[in-house]
C-alpha cells in the first residue's frame, strides 16, 4: 500500500457540488487546493482556500503553484467551477455569454493545462469536468443552450484528451450530474425539479462527490462521461 499522500485541486469549491467534493477528498485523507472567487480562509492544515477568477490564467497557475510548492505534488484536478444560465435562446444576453465561456472555458482550459505539464513530469494523473446531463438529454422546459454549448464541449474536450494522454499515465474523465440539491435550487422548487428525473428525485450532493471518487479509484477508466442524474439519460 502506498504511503504517498495525494493532491487534488477543486474548482468552485465555496459550496454545493465543490464544498461536497472537497470534503470527500478530505475525507479520505487528500490534501486540497481548493478555489472560488469568493472562498474563505480555511484553518485546515491540510487544505488550501485560494480565492480568484477561474477564468483567469493567473488564478490556474497559482493554483498549481500552490499545490506543488506547499504539497509536492498533483494527483487529480476537478473542474467543478461553471455558471448555469436557463433562459430562452434569444433572451441570453452578451454579458450572460462572455461569462459561460469566461468561467466555463476558459477556467477549465488554462487550469488543466497548468495541471497536465505538472502531471506530465509525474507520468500520472486524473482529471475531472463536472459537466451537466443536459448536454446529451435535451429538456424543453430547461431551455439552457449555453449549458449545452460549454459544458458540452467539456465533454468533447474529456474525449480528446483522454486518447491524447491515454499512453502518458494521465487519465480525463467528466461527471455529468442531473438537477441536484445546491443552494442554487431553492427548496420551493425541489418537487418540480424531482419530477424531472425517471427516478422521482433531485441527486445529492454526496452523489456527485461519489462518483467523483470512483473515477478516481478506476485506474482502467477514461474517457468516460458518467451521467448520475437519475435516469435521465435512459430517457423519459
Amino acid at each position: 500500500m502506498s504511503d504517498i499522500q495525494k493532491v487534488a485541486i477543486v474548482t468552485g469549491a465555496s459550496q454545493g457540488l465543490g464544498l461536497g467534493i472537497v470534503n470527500a477528498f478530505r475525507a479520505r485523507g487528500y490534501r486540497v487546493v481548493a478555489n472560488s472567487r469568493s472562498i474563505a480562509p480555511s484553518d485546515d492544515s491540510g487544505l488550501i482556500a485560494i480565492p480568484g477568477d477561474i477564468g483567469d490564467p493567473a488564478t490556474a497557475k497559482r493554483l498549481v503553484e500552490e499545490a506543488v510548492g506547499r504539497f509536492g505534488r498533483l494527483d487529480t484536478l476537478v473542474n467543478n467551477a461553471g455558471i448555469f444560465i436557463a433562459s430562452p435562446f434569444t433572451d441570453y444576453s452578451e454579458d450572460q455569454y462572455r461569462q459561460k465561456l469566461r468561467t466555463n472555458l476558459d477556467g477549465f482550459f488554462f487550469t488543466t493545462q497548468e495541471a497536465i505539464r505538472v502531471m506530465e513530469k509525474q507520468g500520472s494523473g486524473h482529471i475531472v469536468q463536472i459537466t451537466t446531463t443536459l448536454v446529451d438529454n435535451a429538456d424543453s422546459r430547461i431551455p439552457s443552450v449555453l449549458a449545452s454549448l460549454t459544458k458540452g464541449g467539456l465533454d468533447a474536450a474529456t474525449r480528446s484528451l483522454a486518447i491524447e494522454y491515454a499512453a502518458r499515465g494521465i487519465r480525463v474523465n467528466a461527471v455529468a450530474p442531473g438537477i441536484i440539491k445546491t443552494p442554487m435550487n431553492p427548496p420551493e422548487m425541489h418537487e418540480t425539479l424531482a419530477a424531472l428525473h425517471p427516478m422521482g428525485r433531485m441527486g445529492e450532493i454526496e452523489d456527485i462527490a461519489q462518483a467523483v471518487l470512483y473515477l478516481d479509484d478506476a485506474k482502467f477508466v477514461t474517457g468516460e462521461i458518467l451521467h448520475v442524474d437519475g435516469g435521465q439519460i435512459a430517457g423519459h
